[in-house]
């Protein structure tokens, strides 16, 4: 399909269309959530940030979540071996996200000196790297569940 958007989607034609359905549907619901929030604002003042916020919120969880949950993440894990290591795949892979993370952060903000900075860097790549894992693990999961069916 030729379009602007082309060099974001990928080549599977099936993936490609999947996505595609997400994206129109956050679309719509970003819409409405923009109606709503106008009838809400009559009552409740938001300012331009919140509604914003709000708004990128709705679109973004929303394809997030059908992408996660559509099983579509990876097309070739079928077998009990492929699905191990892809297992293995993820976790090196948050590992690895893990370790860059906290030395980026050391060198570009700077290395937590008190207690409490090392709890909120800790904590936040903790939720970062929990959020990461269990998202790859329902996609990984869903997908092989899937493919088992379709093989």
């Amino acid at each position: 399909m030729k379009t602007w958007i082309g060099f974001l989607l990928p080549d599977d034609e099936y993936k490609e269309k999947k996505i595609l359905t997400f994206l129109a549907e956050g679309a719509v619901l970003l819409f409405l959530s923009l109606i709503v929030m106008t009838f809400i604002n009559r009552y409740l003042t938001l300012d331009a940030e919140t509604v914003l916020l709000i708004s990128m919120g709705v679109f973004v969880l929303y394809v997030g979540a059908r992408y996660i949950i559509s099983g579509i993440e990876y097309t070739v894990v079928a077998t009990e071996k492929a699905y191990e290591k892809e297992r293995k795949v993820i976790l090196v892979r948050m590992f690895t996200f893990a370790f860059i993370f906290l030395v980026s952060y050391m060198f570009i903000i700077e290395i937590p000196t008190t207690i409490s900075e090392w709890f909120e860097v800790i904590g936040l790549l903790t939720t970062a790297v929990l959020f990461m894992f269990v998202s790859s693990f329902i996609s990984l999961k869903r997908s092989y569940h899937k493919n088992k069916e379709l093989v």
